[in-house]
């Protein structure tokens, strides 16, 4: 994958979990600080943990600032009045936001966790790779949600870190089939398909009665 397609996977991730932190703020009547945080924390968490896993210190967000500036001027513009105003007059927009934008960002940061693990080293073992793919997606969800006094959606949402697993697998496991391109658009898209249709048909693991 070249680095400009790369460069867009993670730019698309970055604002799609962005938007999902800013609008979880929002329904939590947060000031513009906590939307930015929010929105911040949510697109950039999960590469924190990711690149903490792997060695890479500073992580990349560290070194690289385009995607925390990228976040935050994502959720700003969320916190504008009129886009405020236009979640006001349809609240059920809220959970469809969170849900697509969520969807989105978890697919992409799955496949872009797997690409950087890979990006390290080729010897690294398959959970390994599974693993840090899952936490990739994964990590800025949790953040975004335990900061925001929420019960992480890993644990009630339609099998959300499972269709990550899913797509993750199916990534690794087309790598060297495919290879990396196809490989990640394969993984990320199985991960929003899975995502959506476990909200349209009410798909969840089995829970303790």
């Amino acid at each position: 994958m070249s680095g400009t397609v790369l460069l867009i996977f993670e730019i698309i991730g970055t604002i799609s979990f962005a938007i999902s932190g800013a609008v979880t703020a929002l329904q939590k009547k947060m000031d513009i600080f906590g939307v930015v945080i929010l929105g911040l924390t949510t697109a950039v968490g999960g590469g924190v943990i990711r690149d903490l896993i792997l060695g890479q210190t500073p992580p990349a967000t560290f070194r690289n600032p385009l995607y925390a500036l990228v976040a935050v001027a994502t959720a700003v513009v969320v916190f504008f009045p009129a886009v405020r105003r236009l979640f006001g007059r349809h609240h059920r927009s809220y959970e469809l936001v969170l849900l697509v934008m969520d969807s989105l960002g978890l697919g992409v940061f799955t496949v872009v966790g797997i690409r950087t693990a890979y990006g390290v080293s080729h010897g690294f073992g398959l959970f390994l790779l599974i693993f840090v793919g899952v936490v990739t997606g994964i990590g800025g969800g949790v953040m975004r949600d335990v900061l925001a006094g929420n019960m992480p959606y890993i644990f009630v949402k339609h099998f959300y870190a499972t269709a990550s697993l899913i797509g993750a697998a199916l990534c690794v496991g087309f790598w060297g089939l495919l290879g990396e391109t196809w490989a990640m658009v394969c993984g990320a898209a199985a991960v929003v398909l899975l995502r959506l249709l476990a909200a349209r048909y009410h798909w969840s693991l089995p829970k303790a009665e």
